[in-house]
């Protein structure tokens, strides 16, 4: 009975979100749409700096590696990180090997969406995540993906791990309910 209520309240909470139109302008073949249990974001993706990565992230969505995998780590003030679909915490990745690092001088600012990796450059997989404020110290050490074009708000609410802690990992987090490539919503 409370799964049933659980999903019938992320299917409430999902209807505004599917309504929401995309931004302006926007590379729908170069772009991810992320419902959570939060609502939604879109992350334009970046193939002109780490166009091995942005390929991986669209691949991904495409296989549904990413729906229903929590937000593992979200730390206030710095990121909220995501996409370990093989093991929801954190220390999964895809079948697909590892990614050569790209990267770039686009630096890390409020919005804007790396790579995360263990601590080899070269073994970003398929976990990311996004910038909640400036976050100087990754700049030229993590691969830039994209950015948040819509739904910054969205990630603000993500629920947090406690104050002080260090590996940020949180209890009961939310969830990206379903990840697409832009172009393929009809």
């Amino acid at each position: 009975m409370i799964r049933i209520l659980a999903v019938i309240a992320a299917l409430v909470c999902a209807v505004p979100a599917l309504a929401q139109p995309l931004p302006a302008k926007l590379d729908k073949a170069n772009a991810i749409v992320i419902d959570t249990t939060k609502g939604r974001v879109v992350i334009q993706l970046r193939p002109d700096i780490a166009p091995k990565h942005a390929e991986r992230i669209k691949q991904l969505a495409r296989d549904g590696y990413y729906n229903n995998v929590p937000f593992h780590r979200v730390m206030a003030g710095f990121m909220a990180q995501t996409g370990d679909g093989q093991n929801f915490n954190g220390t999964g990745g895809s079948k697909y090997p590892n990614l050569k690092a790209e990267f770039s001088n686009v630096p890390f600012t409020r919005g804007v969406v790396g790579m995360a990796r263990a601590a080899s450059p070269d073994s970003a997989n398929s976990q990311f995540f996004i910038c909640f404020a400036d976050a100087s110290f990754l700049n030229g050490k993590y691969t830039v993906i994209g950015n948040v074009v819509q739904g910054m708000d969205v990630v603000d609410k993500l629920k947090k791990a406690p104050a002080g802690s260090q590996s940020g990992t949180v209890t009961d987090p939310d969830k990206m309910v379903k990840v697409r490539v832009a172009s393929d919503i009809k």
